[in-house]
């Protein structure tokens, strides 16, 4: 089988149909036209690039949210700009990723006047993965950094209890050719919804990943959805993500991952709390240094690749160019689950 041909139980549809279809079902149960369009967008980026764990298996999880009362699906986010460079974006209880759209041109804008600028979400719910984000800002010649917290469901460096969220970080550096230099990952060993997908699939968990109620080690998928995950690196890991608690979190005036858990009271719905994005501009850093900044980054991705080593996102790109050429390829049972929340539909 080569590596566009889907398997057996896959059909491919296109990433224009199912975005349709995805914003149809969001909208059939009650979100508004900015928030079904931006999620549609991102969990069908997630399909696309064959990050299964941010793609439509996300739909249920924000359904739920909306259905608990925990987002307001028909919230129109809010931008606040004073000319400096921060720029606030007041999700007004809706998702993050619709205030991100709109936040996005305006962070740019004081980030090529500044060199350096920040935008700030508040009051939004997040599900999705952050790479999405900090790409649009490369593809704007920008430099970025976005992270935020999540609920707590990592145990810190030596705990034995959930305290830290899996607390993302991601970063996008610009590429006059090609597709931009990212990262995006949890701070925890795995994104937790590697392990709801490892559950669903009766699979074990890898030997470090989790600890279960007692703090002690286990592969068992739901063991550790009932105890705590663990921070990669130990206490790297763990310090990393209390800093993203921190600054994307206590200081910007939002709700931290242990706060995020005491509101929603579960895991099962997506968690409500702040963002923050940071864009730098390569050309104002370096001015007045020699050589170019973007150039010789390049040099340093080619030392990289020279080693036979592998860039960040490289398989993610790869799984894109198959999508735009031949579709997105989905099982059998995801095509049934679309049927399935379609005509659930409020």
């Amino acid at each position: 089988m080569t590596e566009a041909e889907p398997a057996a139980t896959e059909r491919r549809i296109s990433i224009g149909d199912l975005a349709e279809r995805v914003e149809t079902i969001l909208r059939r149960h009650g979100l508004n036209a900015v928030q079904a369009g931006a999620l549609a967008r991102t969990m069908v980026a997630g399909e696309r690039d064959h990050c299964k764990s941010h793609g439509i298996y996300r739909i249920e999880g924000a359904l739920r949210t909306v259905a608990a009362g925990k987002v307001r699906p028909d919230a129109v986010p809010d931008l606040a700009e004073d000319g400096g460079a921060i720029v606030r974006v007041d999700a007004r209880g809706g998702f993050a990723n619709p205030a991100f759209e709109l936040g996005a041109p305006a962070l740019a804008r004081a980030a090529r006047r500044y060199g350096l600028a920040a935008l700030v979400i508040n009051d939004c719910t997040h599900f999705a993965a952050l790479w999405p984000e900090v790409e649009v800002l490369a593809g704007e010649g920008l430099a970025a950094l976005a992270l935020c917290p999540s609920y707590a469901t990592v145990a810190p460096a030596g705990g034995t209890r959930p305290l830290l969220g899996t607390n993302p970080l991601a970063f996008g550096w610009p590429r006059r050719e090609g597709h931009p230099y990212v990262f995006d990952f949890a701070t925890s060993v795995a994104a937790r919804g590697e392990v709801e997908l490892r559950r669903r699939a009766g699979k074990d968990l890898p030997d470090g990943w989790a600890i279960d109620r007692n703090g002690e080690p286990t592969r068992d998928p739901e063991a550790a959805l009932a105890g705590a995950m663990l921070p990669f690196g130990g206490h790297k890991g763990s310090a990393i993500a209390t800093m993203i608690e921190l600054l994307a979190g206590v200081m910007i005036g939002d709700l931290t991952s242990p706060e995020v858990l005491d509101k929603l009271g579960t895991t099962t719905l997506a968690p409500m709390h702040g963002e923050l994005i940071l864009a730098f501009s390569p050309e104002h850093f370096a001015k007045g240094r020699p050589g170019d900044p973007l150039a010789r980054a390049e040099m340093l991705f080619e030392a990289i690749v020279g080693q036979g080593a592998r860039l960040p996102s490289q398989r993610r790109f790869a799984a894109r160019a198959v999508s735009e050429r031949d579709g997105i390829a989905l099982s059998e049972a995801e095509f049934t689950l679309l049927d399935r929340l379609a005509s659930q539909a409020i």
